[in-house]
């Protein structure tokens, strides 16, 4: 989306129409002209890609290879605190109406995003991503000199990250400060409260574990239903897991024919995995409604077609699913993992 696009759109938000800006936001258009006191075109270029770093497009991959290659239930954990996190930023967002720098002050949108601004959505992210990382990465080495090393990284990209979206002229110091403030909150439930919830639902069962999931995913279509997508995830990814730990097992560490799994098996996995979504998200884009659809002359299939967020929900429920049980499964069937089902009729 070029900027005159990304104008076109931000003229219908509300959030621009303030017929004065108040004090707290002239304070944040002033600290970002004194930041961007120091603009130059490489540094420009360099916070333009600090910034994709703050992405789903980074830390969705990630996770599926911590999940695929590392440990599969560190995997579903953070796949759950960022899809939770990035579902509840939209909503806040949308809930608040709030304008970002660029709307109010236009030369100081060194980038564009078509949305509202607080909390922001990379602050809250990083936070909810690099802390537990290096929680678990800390745990791992043994001299202290290490995990100093890992927690400082950790907090450096939290904060360049962050930063980059504020000299962009993407968010005030305000919406940095709510982010991170929405993620602390998230990661204090996760450390605090995530231990208990997880002994609690893996002695629950099965049925009881799919009916609370499907629970949660029904609240979050129904308190934002502009949005189908992360909650069709939320669902399609923990079914998934709930599915393979009971029918085959999957282990991302375990041995197969009593080796370590290999350098070629690991990429055979992630290439596997990865081809696999995109079949289902392409493929999914000629048979569900909308304009990309091979069935769009057909009445309620086309553009305009009533059905298309419930074309998006399967869509992302079916992606959801194949990373935590389709994948996997084809991973043993292939011998790129143990095969439990393998074993047990031996």
């Amino acid at each position: 989306m070029d900027a005159t696009q990304v104008q076109m759109q931000l003229q219908l938000l509300p959030a621009e129409n303030l017929g004065t800006i108040p004090g707290i936001y002239s304070w944040g258009i002033d600290v970002i002209r004194a930041v961007q006191n120091i603009e130059t075109p490489a540094l420009t270029a360099l916070m333009r890609f600090i910034s994709e770093l703050g992405t789903e497009k980074v830390y969705l991959p990630l996770i599926l290879f911590i999940f695929w290659l590392i440990d599969e239930k560190k995997g579903l954990r953070l796949g759950i605190l960022i899809i939770v996190s990035a579902w509840l930023n939209i909503f806040l967002k949308d809930l608040f109406r709030q304008p970002r720098p660029f709307f109010l002050e236009a030369s100081l949108g060194l980038a564009h995003e078509p949305s509202y601004g607080i909390p922001s959505e990379q602050a809250q992210l990083a936070l909810c991503f690099w802390i537990p990382v290096a929680a678990w990465l800390s745990q791992l080495v043994e001299k202290a000199g290490q995990r100093r090393f890992i927690w400082a990284g950790a907090i450096l990209l939290v904060l360049i990250i962050s930063f980059s979206y504020m000299y962009l002229g993407l968010h005030f110091p305000t919406d940095i400060l709510a982010g991170w403030a929405v993620g602390g909150i998230l990661l204090v439930i996760w450390f605090v409260l995530g231990p208990y919830l997880i002994k609690f639902f893996g002695a629950a069962g099965t049925r009881p574990q799919n009916i609370c999931i499907a629970a949660i995913a029904l609240t979050m279509n129904g308190l934002y239903p502009a949005d189908r997508t992360l909650p069709a995830l939320f669902l399609g990814f923990c079914i998934g897991y709930t599915m393979m730990k009971s029918r085959f097992p999957f282990s991302a560490k375990g041995e197969v024919n009593g080796k370590k799994p290999g350098l070629t098996a690991l990429i055979v996995r992630c290439l596997t995995g990865f081809l696999g979504m995109a079949i289902i998200f392409i493929g999914s884009r000629f048979i569900l409604p909308g304009e990309g659809s091979v069935f769009r002359d057909f009445y309620y299939w086309g553009i305009a077609s009533p059905y298309y967020e419930l074309g998006q929900f399967v869509r992302y429920g079916l992606i959801g699913l194949w990373v935590s049980a389709g994948a996997p499964k084809i991973f043993q069937q292939m011998g790129l993992a143990h095969n439990t089902s393998a074993e047990g009729s031996q």
